[in-house]
């Protein structure tokens, strides 16, 4: 039977974007799934009573420090979003909205977004500028706002976030092997482990 690796994730957390640069890869190398689940991070929070590393200056810090070193040993652009924490809620409703309605352009999607927000650092809790790289991206804003505010796309992100914290979620990203729970972008080498058994 194929394994499949749940992805749960936030477009607003760096470490799901580190987690997006390996995972197809990945899950590819060992015949796997690799099944996009979007939440809303800031629900999670709320519902767990947690709060970003940033939230506590020094750990903040040092966590900036090991998002630099992870994206180095990956081989990949990163720079810290000195916007953040960016309100999500429109950003993660158009992620679930393309993965309902045009699931084929969901990696054009997500890699518009985590490139505007981690490599090129830019602030998406503006409007207009969301609009901007959405354009450039390729997408037609007016489209996107639609999907964000169809029902079923928020019953969709709210139904996720929900079972994620059914699930133990308590941040992002939190990847699944079967009931296997893995918390956080350095955590490859226990699900290539979880994948091989």
């Amino acid at each position: 039977m194929r394994k499949s690796v749940d992805f749960f994730f936030d477009v607003g957390s760096p470490s799901s974007y580190l987690a997006w640069t390996q995972l197809p890869g990945l899950c590819a190398s060992h015949g796997a799934e690799l099944v996009y689940r979007p939440m809303l991070l800031g629900g999670v929070y709320q519902a767990t009573g947690n709060a970003s590393p940033a939230t506590i200056p020094v750990k903040g810090r040092y966590t900036q420090m090991d998002y630099e070193r992870h994206a180095r040993r990956y081989g990949v652009p990163f720079q810290g979003n000195p916007h953040f924490p960016v309100i999500t809620l429109f950003l993660m409703r158009a992620v679930t909205g393309i993965q309902l309605r045009r699931p084929e352009q969901l990696q054009q999607l997500l890699g518009c977004v985590f490139k505007a927000l981690w490599i090129d650092a830019l602030n998406l809790n503006d409007a207009q500028l969301t609009a901007r790289i959405l354009t450039e991206g390729g997408f037609d804003p007016a489209e996107i706002e639609r999907l964000t505010q169809d029902p079923e796309t928020k019953a969709a992100l709210k139904a996720a976030t929900q079972e994620a914290v059914e699930r133990g979620v308590f941040g992002a990203p939190t990847l699944f092997v079967g009931d296997q729970m893995f918390f956080g972008q350095d955590r490859m080498d226990f699900v290539r482990e979880a994948l091989q058994s």
